[in-house]
């Protein structure tokens, strides 16, 4: 989501034809120096050796691109919405160190193809399926990131968990749009930030806002640029990323409609980690997320450890550290 909203405020069988794959640098047809050398990460694309770039086709003849790195177990991660492989790269090196590591481009973001068609949660939740299948995953944990965690409910609303060994969730309210039926107890659990779709749309698109109808905040904390990991994964979205937002707003409306506590309720039968902060507004319903899946944890992180809506991209460290302690329990 950051990259987008500082670039916008800034019908084949899936296993048809041979996989397309190349290493990072070659796919994108350039190296890339990162701006500030931190210890233990790669200094330029080229050091991360292991990093490929793969497509595949979905069942409406949509490209999708993933990036892939590691071994050992696996975990599938769908990032936020406008967000991509690249703004996750610290968090791919990290973690390759130990897993198999995905990222999955959804339709309309990052590489993958610019298309009209399938704008919808469910769509994206049916992407993610063919994904699963393309490369063969039979027991995975699946990871999503704000919008991403909505394509993995979506997914479990459709497919059941069977496949999913371990789930996380990092910071996405249960239900963006606030009913007008709810009581504060209600909207606070479900993180409900707007009273209307279309205004919250026009917002994000840069127009003005009563912030009594719209929570801001998550757009506030996006400009923060004060981590020198976030400065890195941005500057290297930035660079080899074209986003379109008119192509990257079309599934916001659906995503902000969605109401998804009936899944949480009654199908969540798998352990998860839910991760938020202090400086996220939607630490209410994280924590609701946790207490109500039978095999939920919170981590709430502080301040200091840049516990907002970005937490994975301003602090890839001891995000990875405490996903790592999470997966081997």
């Amino acid at each position: 989501m950051k990259h987008l909203l500082i670039s916008a405020l800034v019908s084949l069988p899936l296993l048809a034809g041979p996989v397309l794959a190349e290493p990072a640098v070659e796919a994108l047809g350039t190296d890339y120096t990162f701006p500030n050398r931190i210890d233990g990460m790669p200094g330029r694309l080229s050091d991360f050796a292991g990093l490929q770039i793969k497509r595949f086709t979905t069942n409406d003849g949509v490209r999708l691109s993933y990036w892939e790195a590691g071994s050992g177990d696996p975990i599938v991660f769908v990032p936020a919405w406008g967000a991509n492989g690249a703004e996750l790269i610290n968090v791919i090196w990290l973690l390759s160190q130990s897993h198999h590591v995905y990222v999955l481009d959804p339709r309309n973001q990052g590489l993958s193809e610019k298309t009209l068609k399938g704008a919808r949660i469910a769509r994206y939740s049916m992407d993610l399926n063919e994904f699963l299948d393309h490369v063969g995953l039979e027991k995975t944990v699946l990871a999503g990131w704000s919008m991403g965690v909505s394509v993995i409910w979506g997914y479990i609303d459709l497919f059941g968990t069977e496949r999913i060994s371990k789930a996380v969730f990092v910071d996405q309210p249960v239900s963006i749009y606030t009913h007008d039926d709810w009581s504060e107890e209600e909207r606070l659990n479900a993180g409900g930030m707007t009273t209307s779709v279309e205004r919250m749309i026009a917002a994000y698109q840069g127009a003005p806002t009563n912030h009594q109808i719209v929570d801001m905040k998550v757009v506030q904390r996006s400009l923060m640029m004060d981590s020198p990991y976030t400065q890195n994964s941005a500057g290297f979205a930035h660079a080899v990323i074209d986003t379109d937002p008119a192509y990257t707003f079309r599934v916001l409306f659906d995503h902000a409609a969605n109401d998804w506590r009936d899944v949480i309720e009654q199908k969540l039968d798998i352990p998860v980690a839910v991760f938020s902060g202090e400086e996220s507004n939607n630490l209410p319903s994280q924590a609701w997320i946790a207490e109500t899946a039978p095999h939920g944890r919170l981590f709430n992180y502080t301040s200091a450890e840049e516990g907002d809506h970005f937490l994975m991209l301003k602090n890839p460290q001891k995000f990875v550290a405490d996903l790592r302690g999470f997966l081997a329990e």
